[in-house]
């Protein structure tokens, strides 16, 4: 990038998916949309979700500079026009698709050194779990491990077509570091297999096109049932949920966010009820799955 800039989407994503906390993610067409060109000081101009302050101290421009250092380089100064639809800390990837999209625009500029697997590498670092990342860098659905050694693995499949995805986001913020407050050091062997079983579910729900399966892969006793507390209404809308009639509900990343899956004939009843989940101030929306993770263009 000379004197021309690039552009760059990164989707949002909901993570955990009821079972597999901190493993899980699937990608959604809500894209973090940023222009970069170099400049001869950092400056960022936001606009979008919520207010973040227009100056160089935020996620982009740090994961950017620390992409840089990662390659034992200085970081040039950068401009970055942000538009942003993700919900700031609301359980839908938005710090990642930050710390992708900074990492990605650096990679382009050092000539790919870095290469997706690397984006992805060095933003699940950074994050310190690649349930999110995972999602912003590759798209679909990503089922993660990190190694002894401190790597991450992803692998990918897609999400069948005719699943529908509902999100009903509430008007209040849960910061992940509170909601992770709450989650117990140690746990029953019993909670751990319950677990182990219905995560296994997930991929085969997805390879054979069976959302029945996901009554039981979204079911959890790892963290929702501690993060409850924070969330009103939460349990009692997932009951309600599935009477409906809901292929399953959970809670999106830390939350506050409950995502649904269902099929097309159920969407406008499910969004009534969760309405009353969000209340007044609150807002569902249907997105759809992103295929594709981040994705770069030029001028």
């Amino acid at each position: 990038m000379s004197a021309e800039s690039i552009k760059i989407t990164v989707p949002a994503s909901t993570a955990n998916l009821g079972s597999g906390y901190d493993s899980l993610g699937i990608a959604i067409a809500l894209r973090l949309k940023i222009k970069a060109s170099l400049a001869q000081r950092d400056e960022f101009i936001y606009s979008g979700d919520g207010k973040i302050a227009n100056n160089a101290d935020n996620l982009i421009h740090n994961s950017f500079k620390d992409a840089y250092r990662s390659q034992f380089k200085v970081a040039p100064k950068i401009r970055l026009e942000v538009e942003n639809p993700i919900p700031l800390a609301r359980g839908l990837g938005s710090s990642s698709a930050a710390l992708v999209a900074g990492i990605a625009i650096a990679d382009y500029l050092l000539k790919n050194k870095l290469g997706r697997d690397g984006v992805y590498q060095l933003a699940a670092k950074m994050e310190g779990h690649p349930d999110n990342v995972g999602p912003a860098v590759y798209g679909g659905f990503t089922s993660a491990i990190k190694d002894n050694n401190d790597n991450f693995y992803s692998e990918r499949l897609d999400i069948p077509s005719d699943w529908k995805f509902l999100f009903a986001i509430p008007s209040y913020k849960l910061k992940t570091e509170d909601a992770r407050a709450v989650i117990p050091k140690n746990y029953r062997i019993e909670d751990v297999i319950f677990n182990l079983g219905r995560v296994s579910l997930w991929p085969l729900a997805i390879a054979k096109n069976k959302p029945e399966l996901l009554q039981y892969a979204c079911q959890d006793k790892i963290h929702e049932p501690y993060r409850e507390k924070l969330i009103p209404k939460f349990l009692m809308t997932k009951l309600e949920l599935n009477r409906a009639g809901a292929y399953a509900s959970y809670l999106s990343g830390a939350g506050p966010t409950m995502a649904v899956i269902c099929s097309s004939y159920k969407v406008r009843e499910l969004k009534l009820i969760l309405k009353k989940f969000v209340g007044e101030y609150g807002k569902v929306i249907e997105a759809r799955v992103s295929s594709r993770g981040y994705r770069i263009s030029t001028d």
